[in-house]
């Protein structure tokens, strides 16, 4: 057995070398981490931090598509959208849950993203101007997630790496979804593909953006691949999304707004990958840092659901206070 560590003079737990080592033997045998286990802080923070960005981007995720559900062309196109959107909210209702089983609240964290304090993806504040982008964001943004969150069914904390499974498996189908979008416009008339042309052309640089800074600039990526919470670094993950994507670009006779991007024999151990232009990191800061063009819009709209829908909370709760009162008195 091994100590956590000792109470500093402050009062504040000091992790002790061995504890620290004997936890990274754990996730080097490749254990899961369980909600109830000892954790460095450091850990725990980092889980945090990410599963709450991620739980966040799912739930504002919903409002660039529920932008286009009573627009949508046909029933069909109807009924798929409002399951997806309807499954981005399950995703971000598993992930809330998930980083409660570390000791923060779902009011916490909603709290945080309400006044600004904490994150969620920068794609999200990009317009969906067209229908077309409502297929780019299927194919591109969607895509760009499943080849992040795929390695996420291995994080080594279990109830993450647990809800991964499910919200991946649904990815997957939504991916297909918009790419089938982009399929279908591309095979119609003239001004249609030129609809899907133009959607790729404002969507491909801020997907490229959602895999965060290069490796050098990043300040978690060393650490979290340590504790194999990640598993790939942002740049790997990033060439691989566009080794699988530019492919798909020309079978749709689509082209990637790059004029650079140039096939390289050499690239990835000699399996070749693609070289690309340079991504405007000035652009992906601002969005960061709340300047994006749908910032204001997208917190708007998440403060106004959580005050009309307050009165739903409050009477869950008082229905579950009653229930655990009459389960009480039966005892």
């Amino acid at each position: 057995m091994y100590s956590q560590g000792l109470i500093g003079a402050d009062g504040r737990t000091e992790e002790s070398p061995e504890f620290l080592e004997a936890f990274q033997r754990r996730i080097d045998a490749e254990e899961k981490i369980e909600p109830k286990d000892p954790m460095p802080a450091g850990y725990r923070r980092t889980l945090v931090r990410q599963i709450g960005q991620h739980a966040h981007s799912e739930i504002v995720g919903m409002l660039p598509e529920g932008n286009w559900i009573t627009r949508a062309p046909t029933l069909k196109r109807k009924a798929a959208l409002l399951a997806k959107v309807q499954d981005e909210g399950g995703h971000g209702l598993y992930l809330y849950a998930a980083a409660e089983t570390l000791g923060v609240s779902r009011e916490e964290m909603t709290e945080e993203l309400l006044a600004g304090k904490a994150k969620y993806s920068s794609i999200f504040n990009y317009p969906t101007l067209s229908w077309a982008d409502i297929g780019a964001i299927g194919w591109l943004v969607d895509g760009a997630a499943i080849m992040n969150q795929i390695p996420l069914c291995r994080c080594s904390y279990g109830p993450y790496s647990r809800a991964m499974i499910r919200i991946c498996k649904e990815e997957s189908f939504h991916q297909r979804q918009g790419y089938e979008i982009m399929l279908t416009l591309c095979r119609g008339t003239p001004e249609q593909k030129a609809m899907a042309q133009d959607a790729l052309n404002r969507w491909w640089w801020p997907s490229l953006m959602m895999f965060g800074p290069h490796d050098k600039d990043s300040a978690h990526t060393e650490q979290s691949m340590k504790w194999k919470i990640k598993r790939f670094t942002n740049d790997q993950l990033r060439q691989k999304f566009i080794d699988a994507t530019v492919p798909q670009a020309e079978f749709l006779g689509l082209t990637i707004p790059d004029p650079e991007l140039r096939w390289n024999p050499d690239k990835n151990d000699g399996r070749g990958g693609y070289d690309h232009g340079p991504i405007d990191w000035d652009e992906f800061w601002r969005v960061v840092k709340g300047h994006g063009r749908m910032n204001r819009d997208r917190l708007a709209a998440r403060r106004k659901a959580h005050d009309e829908g307050a009165w739903v909370r409050e009477a869950a709760l008082a229905h579950a206070r009653k229930r655990k009162a009459r389960a009480m008195a039966a005892e």
